[in-house]
């Protein structure tokens, strides 16, 4: 339950602490645009990590 909610809180987190003007990052103030964005960089950090299956077998 206790991960569930952490999950959870962090886009909502990351929405309302998002920097409002700057030029780099501009801010998304629509909530689905915003979630939507998210989970691409989402699953963009997931993929540039270095996928390692033989580490799970390891003791």
């Amino acid at each position: 339950m206790n991960s569930r909610y952490h999950k959870a809180l962090k886009p909502v987190w990351q929405f309302l602490n998002q920097p409002l003007f700057s030029r780099q990052q501009p801010a998304i103030l629509d909530p689905r645009r915003f979630w939507c964005s998210y989970r691409i960089q989402h699953l963009e950090r997931c993929l540039d990590k270095a996928y390692r299956p033989e580490e799970h077998y390891r003791s």
